[in-house]
C-alpha cells in the first residue's frame, strides 16, 4: 500500500484539487472524474487511472454513477498539500518578490517536494500568514482548514458595502487584470448596481466607478466588513 511519504506529486495534486472542488461546492458529496479532469487539465481516462490508484491506497472512495470523495486519510493528505502550496505562494510573494499572478505553478513544484519542517520555516520567515496572496486560508500544521465566511460577488444584492475576501482563479492574465482593477484581498468596495439576467455589475472602488462582467464577479469572493 502507498504510504503518505510515497504519494507522488501528481497524486498530491489530484487530492488537493478534489478537496478544492468539494470545498467550493459543499452541497456536493461527490465529484465526477470529468470535473476533476477539467480542474487538473488532463483527459478523463488519465484521471480515472490515478483515481484507481488512490482508491486502492485508501485516499478516495469511488461509487459508480456518483463519483469520488476523499476519505479522512485523503482529506488530510490534501490539506497538507494545500498548506505547503499556499505557504510557498506567500513565501514567493513576500520574501522573494514575485507577483501574485506568477506563483501558482512555482508553488506547485515547491509544495510537492518540501517537508513540513521546511514549510514551517517558510511560514515563520513570511510572518506566520493566515492566507495566501489570493486570500485563500492556509491549513494549520495539524491539517485543519480555517473557516472563512464569504460569498461570490456575483451573488450579492446591491447596494452593499463589501470587502474582497479571496480570488478563486489561477489564471495569470486574469489575476493581473483583477489587480489592475484593485479587486485584491482586503480591498473595500461598494456594489452599486447589478443588471438583471446575469448582466454586468457596477462597483465603486477608491471613489472610482467601474463595471465588471458576471463571470469575473463569480471568482471574486467578498464579505461584509
Amino acid at each position: 500500500m502507498i504510504t503518505a511519504s510515497e504519494v507522488t506529486a501528481v497524486q498530491q495534486e489530484y487530492l488537493a484539487e478534489a478537496y478544492r472542488l468539494l470545498h467550493y461546492h459543499p452541497e456536493a458529496q461527490f465529484i465526477t472524474t470529468s470535473a476533476l479532469a477539467d480542474r487538473v487539465g488532463v483527459s478523463a481516462p488519465a484521471v480515472a487511472a490515478v483515481v484507481e490508484r488512490l482508491k486502492t491506497a485508501g485516499y478516495v472512495e469511488h461509487e459508480p454513477y456518483r463519483g469520488i470523495r476523499l476519505t479522512l486519510r485523503g482529506e488530510h493528505e490534501a490539506l497538507m498539500n494545500i498548506r505547503r502550496h499556499r505557504l510557498a505562494e506567500v513565501f514567493l510573494v513576500k520574501v522573494m518578490g514575485f507577483g501574485w499572478h506568477e506563483v501558482h505553478d512555482e508553488a506547485d513544484a515547491i509544495g510537492a517536494v518540501i517537508t513540513e519542517k521546511v514549510a514551517s520555516r517558510m511560514e515563520r520567515m513570511a510572518g506566520f500568514p493566515k492566507r495566501c496572496p489570493h486570500g485563500e486560508p492556509i491549513p494549520t500544521a495539524d491539517g485543519k482548514m480555517p473557516h472563512i465566511s464569504d460569498t461570490p460577488l456575483a451573488e450579492i444584492e446591491p447596494p452593499a458595502e463589501l470587502e474582497v475576501s479571496r480570488v478563486n482563479t489561477h489564471d495569470s492574465d486574469l489575476l493581473q487584470y483583477i489587480a489592475s482593477l484593485k479587486l485584491i484581498p482586503g480591498q473595500r468596495l461598494t456594489l452599486l448596481h447589478r443588471a438583471p439576467f446575469h448582466g454586468p455589475l457596477r462597483l465603486r472602488v477608491d471613489q472610482n466607478d467601474q463595471v465588471i462582467g458576471v463571470e469575473l464577479a463569480k471568482v471574486i469572493r467578498v464579505s461584509r466588513p
